[in-house]
Formats: structure tokens, C-alpha cells, sequence
């Protein structure tokens, strides 16, 4: 099999386990989703709905319909603008922190089972090595990168 096909057949089991086991672990208070919106409102908060459009990759009925369910499950709060009232703003609530914090030890938790079939040395190399791939890892120099790069290729041979 083809490199390229390899990837992307164990990228896409990997995927769909770990989804599995996130929605088995984290219901019945919270999704994948919901949590990711969490996530959001824990770095922007607060947010209008229509800024979290670009970050979800969804519609905007879909987006109020998340959101109409989070707010019935006491996870989220909208409010209006005092000086536009047209303007919501949605915010987490207590409970919402609380869940937040649990999917993301939930989340954590998964991951790490994954990871824990690596040595220590061989999950440092993947996670550089997806961030290559993906093109998240943090710029660097070119000097800095290339050294990085013998040094993982030298501690795998």
C-alpha cells in the first residue's frame, strides 16, 4: 500500500476511535462539538454566534440549534447587548466550565491511551512530525528545524 493511502487509513480509524470514545465518555451532558465550543468561549469569551462560524465549519442554523441545546442543558448563556439589543452574546456558565473541564480531561485521558503503545521519545517524534505534516508547528528557523530533524532521524536509526 502506498504511503500516502496507509496514512490516511490509520489517520481515519484512529479518528473515528477516538470520536467513539469521546461521545461514549463524555455523555450525557456534553459532545465533541459542544465541547469544542467551549473550548472557543474559553479563549474569546464572549462570543457571538456568528463568530464561531468560521472555527466550526457549519451553518448558521446549525450553529443555533448547538446552541439552543447547550443553553437548555444550563452549559451556555445568551445575552443581550445593553447598547444594541440586536447583538447576543453567548457565555459559559458554571456548569459549563465544570463540563469543559471534563471533556478536556476526557479527551486527554483517550489521547493518552493512544500515545502510552509509544516510547516517551516516540511520542515527542510523532507529535513533531504531525505538526509538520499539518503545517501547525510553530515557525522556526530553518537552522533550528534542520537540527531537530537529525536529531529525530538519528534517535530512530
Amino acid at each position: 500500500m502506498e504511503p500516502a493511502a496507509e496514512f490516511v487509513k490509520s489517520w481515519m480509524k484512529l479518528s473515528k476511535d477516538w470520536q467513539t470514545q469521546m461521545e461514549a465518555e463524555m455523555s450525557p451532558q456534553l459532545t465533541g462539538g459542544q465541547l469544542q465550543v467551549l473550548e472557543l468561549l474559553q479563549a474569546h469569551e464572549p462570543m457571538k454566534p456568528s463568530e464561531l462560524l468560521p472555527h466550526l465549519e457549519t451553518t448558521p442554523a446549525a450553529v443555533t440549534t448547538l446552541l439552543d441545546r447547550m443553553e437548555r442543558n444550563g452549559l451556555v448563556k445568551r445575552t443581550r447587548d445593553d447598547n444594541d439589543r440586536r447583538i447576543v452574546w453567548i457565555s459559559t456558565t458554571d456548569f459549563g466550565h465544570t463540563e469543559r473541564e471534563r471533556g478536556l480531561r476526557v479527551r486527554s485521558d483517550i489521547v493518552n491511551r493512544s500515545l502510552d503503545r509509544l516510547s516517551a521519545h516516540n511520542r515527542q517524534l510523532l507529535v513533531y512530525l504531525i505538526g509538520k505534516v499539518s503545517g501547525t508547528r510553530d515557525k522556526k528557523t530553518a537552522a533550528s528545524d534542520a537540527g531537530e530533524e537529525a536529531t529525530a532521524i538519528q534517535a530512530t536509526s
